[in-house]
């Protein structure tokens, strides 16, 4: 997997994912979130790099969702959320985000694996604390609208 950085969407698996997104409708765009975070949520003992990093671009859309969420501003992400587009999200996908984003920082996660090994796990984690935050306290309802 080609990684540039720690951010959400900085690697070609999320940067692939967020393509797929963006040329995806709008009304099937919610479901393709969800599934990437079903998928890191329901695999086996061992979680593959792949879906754990969509999982985490998907983390990070869920997020900016939130009230005082983190932004979607990276050359990466989803063209639509970047220029200011918008998600209608159901209210259970925070909670679901928070526990992909545990599942790819857990043991048998091969993105955490991969970030220990090149000695950037802290900082791979602390790239994820701001989204981790915003998912473990959404203080409201999730942002919707066309």
């Amino acid at each position: 997997m080609g990684t540039w950085a720690a951010g959400p969407f900085d690697n070609d698996a999320a940067a692939d994912w967020c393509a797929d997104l963006d040329e995806a409708s709008p009304e099937r765009r919610p479901l393709l979130v969800e599934l990437a975070l079903r998928e890191a949520v329901r695999e086996g003992d061992f979680l593959d790099s792949s879906p754990g990093a969509k999982a985490v671009a998907a983390s990070a859309v869920v997020a900016a969702h939130l009230p005082g969420g983190p932004p979607v501003d990276s050359a990466y992400a989803p063209d639509f959320l970047t220029a200011g587009g918008r998600l209608t999200l159901t209210a259970e996908l925070p909670a679901l985000a928070l526990r992909a984003l545990d599942r790819v920082l857990a043991d048998g996660s091969e993105l955490a694996e991969l970030w220990e090994e090149a000695g950037e796990l802290d900082e791979f984690a602390a790239a994820l604390a701001p989204i981790r935050a915003a998912l473990a306290n959404p203080t409201g309802a999730v942002v919707v609208g066309g």
